[in-house]
C-alpha cells in the first residue's frame, strides 16, 4: 500500500471521552506523518482519545500497549483507513507509505506464486530480478516460485514485508509483524526491520506487544491505552509509572534485567551469529 501527502482533517464532533482541553503536542519539522488529538468513536465508544503523535524521517518508532489498547485503530487512523471523530492527520507531500497489516488471509485454493502476489499492486516495470533482489534483502530469495498458501509464517511475514519495500517507502508501517512466529523467529525479525531501516533510511512505524524484544531496535516508543500513557526512549517508558500499571511490575523488571550486553546476534532464520573476532594490534 502507498500513500500520498496531505493532511486529513476531521469534522469537529467530539465523542463522549474526547476533550476540547486536551493539548496538542506540534509536530516536528521533518516529520514524514502527524497525528494532532486524534480521536476515534464508534458506537458512542472511544477506541482512542486525543492522541498525538509525529515520526521523523529515518526514525523506529514502536507502539506498545495492551489487547484493546486502541493500537491497530490508530495505525488505520494515520493511514486514512479509519475515519476521526475529532483531530486531524498531516502527511509530508509526496511521501510513499508502505503498509503490512496485521492479519492477512488468503484462500488456500487460490492457486497463487510468490512472484504473482509480489507483482499485484506494484508497477507493470517490475520483473523478476526486482523481486528476487528485494526477498533477498528480506532474507528469502528462495521463496520467488514458492506457493503462498504453502509459506511458513515466518515466510509470509518475509514476503509481506518484501511486497511493501517494492513500492520504495519513505515510512514502513508494521502492524504486529511477529505475529504467529516463535521467540528466534520475532528476534529475527526485528534484527531484519532494523537492518532495513539502516541500508534504506525508512522511517518505521511498529506496532508490538513486547518491548523486551524490541528495546535496542527502537529511537522511540509510545505507550498507548487509548490514549498516550507515556512515550520517550525505551528506557524511559519502561521505567515510567505507567508502563508499570498496564503490564506489570514483573515487565518492567524483565525489561531491566533484558539490557544486559549480548556477545551476538540473529541472521534472518534466527540462528546466531558471533561478532567477528578482534584481531590484537602488534
Amino acid at each position: 500500500m502507498s500513500q500520498d501527502g496531505g493532511q486529513l482533517q476531521a469534522p469537529h464532533v467530539h465523542g463522549p471521552n474526547c476533550n476540547h482541553g486536551s493539548s496538542v503536542a506540534p509536530a516536528r519539522a521533518n516529520a514524514l506523518i502527524s497525528g494532532h488529538g486524534v480521536c476515534v468513536s464508534r458506537n458512542g465508544r472511544a477506541l482512542i482519545e486525543n492522541v498525538s503523535l509525529s515520526i521523523a524521517a529515518g526514525e523506529i518508532l514502536t507502539l506498545i500497549g495492551p489487547n484493546g489498547a486502541g493500537k491497530s485503530t490508530l495505525v488505520r487512523a494515520l493511514l486514512g483507513l479509519e475515519p476521526l471523530t475529532s483531530g486531524r492527520i498531516e502527511r509530508k507531500p509526496g511521501v510513499r507509505i508502505g503498509y503490512v497489516p496485521q492479519r492477512f488471509d488468503l484462500d488456500p485454493t487460490i492457486p497463487l506464486t510468490v512472484n504473482r502476489f509480489l507483482a499485484l499492486g506494484t508497477s507493470p516495470g517490475t520483473g523478476n530480478w526486482e523481486m528476487s533482489a528485494t526477498l533477498g534483502e528480506v532474507g528469502g530469495p528462495h521463496l520467488l516460485r514458492a506457493e503462498v498458501s504453502r509459506l511458513s509464517g515466518g515466510e509470509l511475514q518475509r514476503v509481506l514485508l518484501a511486497r511493501a519495500l517494492l513500492h520504495k517507502p519513505d515510512l514502513l508501517v508494521l502492524d504486529e509483524p511477529v505475529r504467529g512466529l516463535d521467540h528466534l523467529g520475532e528476534a529475527a525479525m526485528y534484527d531484519l526491520i532494523s537492518a532495513v531501516r539502516d541500508a534504506r533510511g525508512t522511517a518505521i512505524l511498529l506496532v508490538s506487544h513486547d518491548l523486551n524484544l524490541v528495546m535496542a531496535k527502537t529511537d522511540r516508543v509510545l505507550c498507548l491505552n487509548r490514549h498516550v500513557c507515556c512515550s520517550g526512549r525505551p528506557e524511559a517508558v519502561a521505567a515510567h509509572p505507567a508502563y508499570a500499571r498496564l503490564f506489570g511490575p514483573e515487565a518492567a523488571r524483565a525489561f531491566a534485567v533484558y539490557t544486559h550486553y549480548h556477545d551476538h546476534t540473529h541472521d534472518a532464520t534466527g540462528a546466531p551469529v558471533p561478532p567477528p573476532s578482534s584481531t590484537p594490534s602488534s
